[in-house]
């Protein structure tokens, strides 16, 4: 990096940590309460609530990680984005009504109101476990790689600044300062992967080439990284199996995590209204149909400028090496912007999981400054956890993003059981939701270990399927055998309309219109 490039990078870390100051500042004297720090008042507009949801979601796991991935497979694992679309307006249409009209705050909270106490605490655990062990983690190594690589500043050094600085920048503020800054930050984000691939696909094409032509050469050189259903004697069909990614575990994957996971759903549960969250819902799920363009893309084209890897997640920043000053150190603002995003999304949702679910149920009666200043603290020991257990989690792994889902693919079965059983059975129990969450995880753990001795051999996808049918109809006979004795359902579908805008229907109409053309394209 030239003197160019850090002046850019100090420009944004200055202007980006004062606009989240700014945008949630205390007005009129009046100090935050829990609802203001961890649900931003409840009032976030659509724009707010869709780029929000986007840069939560997009982070160095996403742009180093499927960069490598892309590097690695190809455009398969495209999949996780395209079908992320499609899976966020289910999401917007039957899942956002219920937590709305019964004024959810957090996933352990709908938990409890669903199934009582022991369901929430053995949830509210798992999820805090995940996200500081398994997303915390992956973001700072990943982070401190790009770092690291663009800027000689050593990997350590780098993973703790970048912590550190995440940390401050929404320490304050709390979901408002992540959330209205965060239009900036995806402006950012789109506008940089958009430079790295149009210069990349450009100096494939040559000069009188340009883009169109190095796209065309791409496909034309590895041919095989343009197939979006892997076949069986694909050597990657064990990370997405053929027709699953359609049909199979997938849809468990997304659903848990856009339909039931904190840091996501969270800003759609600051929203002011129903209508304006599916506007911001709709905007989401139009950015991730792009998003592949900006994070797997580059990954492809490193096969032909930067072949020779010796690990995949090194593409993305070896791509940006090619970069000249100045554009170098925006594109590397972008990329710190979306690490920042993320890290500081996920931080407010663990602060927000351990205070209102776990510290508010121990103190009762806490007061609304005191849990304020318990969400700080839990945000500080998050990070530092995390700065300390980065390297010894991650950094063995050859394709950090491959990891992150087959870890999380462990838990997810048991998730999407217990919320869609929740949402849309009256007759689940408590202990089918307890035997959902613990069985689920113990079946995954079973095939895994099994996969790894050679006597059951199955991709980790179909193990998410698998899973998942055994452990619903699991639940379903613990339900039918052993009836709730005591009333505990507390969530009420009364005046729950699925009913969505025209705006939202023609907006759904759009995303499978243009998924339909992609697959039919690069099936």
């Amino acid at each position: 990096m030239q003197t160019i490039d850090f002046v850019i990078l100090v420009i944004y870390a200055v202007a980006i940590f004062g606009l989240a100051q700014w945008v949630s500042r205390d007005k009129g004297g009046k100090q935050k309460d829990s609802t203001d720090y961890f649900l931003a008042g409840k009032a976030l507009p659509w724009w707010a609530i869709g780029a929000s949801l986007i840069a939560a979601n997009i982070s160095a796991e996403q742009i180093i990680g499927m960069s490598g991935s892309g590097y690695a497979i190809g455009l398969a694992i495209a999949s996780y984005e395209w079908m992320a679309a499609l899976t966020l307006l289910i999401v917007g249409k039957f899942f956002l009504p219920i937590f709305l009209k019964n004024n959810v705050y957090t996933m352990p909270q709908f938990l409890e109101q669903r199934y009582g106490p022991s369901v929430r605490n053995v949830m509210a655990v798992f999820w805090l476990i995940l996200y500081v062990f398994v997303n915390l983690t992956s973001i700072l190594w990943l982070g401190s790689i790009a770092v690291h690589t663009v800027t000689g500043v050593d990997q350590m050094v780098a993973l703790a600044a970048i912590g550190v600085f995440a940390l401050a920048y929404q320490i304050w503020g709390g979901l408002k300062a992540v959330a209205l800054t965060d239009i900036v930050q995806v402006a950012l984000l789109i506008t940089g992967g958009l430079i790295i691939v149009f210069i990349s696909l450009n100096q494939i094409g040559g000069a009188e080439g340009g883009v169109v032509a190095g796209f065309n050469t791409l496909a034309e050189r590895f041919p095989e990284k343009f197939d979006m259903i892997l076949s069986r004697d694909n050597p990657h069909y064990k990370d997405l199996p053929g027709l699953s990614v359609l049909l199979g575990g997938m849809w468990i994957m997304n659903i848990s995590y856009w339909g039931f996971n904190q840091y996501i759903i969270q800003r759609a549960l600051g929203a002011k209204d129903l209508a304006e969250a599916q506007k911001g819902i709709a905007l989401a799920a139009y950015l991730k149909l792009l998003m592949p363009v900006i994070v797997v893309l580059p990954g492809i084209a490193a096969l032909m400028l930067v072949p020779n890897l010796s690990k995949p997640d090194q593409a993305y920043p070896e791509m940006m090496k090619l970069l000249p000053p100045g554009v170098l150190g925006l594109v590397f603002a972008a990329l710190v912007a979306a690490i920042v995003a993320s890290l500081a999304a996920k931080i407010n949702s663990i602060a927000t999981i351990f205070t209102l679910d776990i510290y508010a149920k121990i103190k009762k009666g806490s007061t609304e400054h005191h849990l304020v200043a318990v969400g700080r603290a839990t945000a500080v020991v998050a990070v530092l956890i995390g700065i300390l257990m980065a390297k010894p989690l991650l950094g063995k792994a050859e394709q950090a993003f491959q990891f992150i889902q087959d870890f999380t693919g462990f838990f997810t079965p048991g998730i999407v059981v217990i919320f869609m059983l929740g949402l849309f059975w009256k007759r689940a129990t408590t202990a089918s939701a307890l035997v959902a969450a613990i069985g689920g995880a113990a079946l995954s753990g079973a095939f895994f270990v099994a996969d790894k001795m050679g006597v059951f051999v199955i991709p980790f996808m179909n193990r998410v399927g698998l899973v998942f049918l055994l452990t619903l109809a699991a639940a379903v006979i613990v339900s039918l055998v052993a009836p709730q004795k005591k009333v505990v359902n507390v969530v009420s579908l009364e005046g729950v309309s699925y009913k969505t805008t025209t705006g939202f229907n023609i907006a759904g109409v759009g995303v499978i219109l243009i998924l339909i053309a992609l697959y039919v394209v690069w099936w």
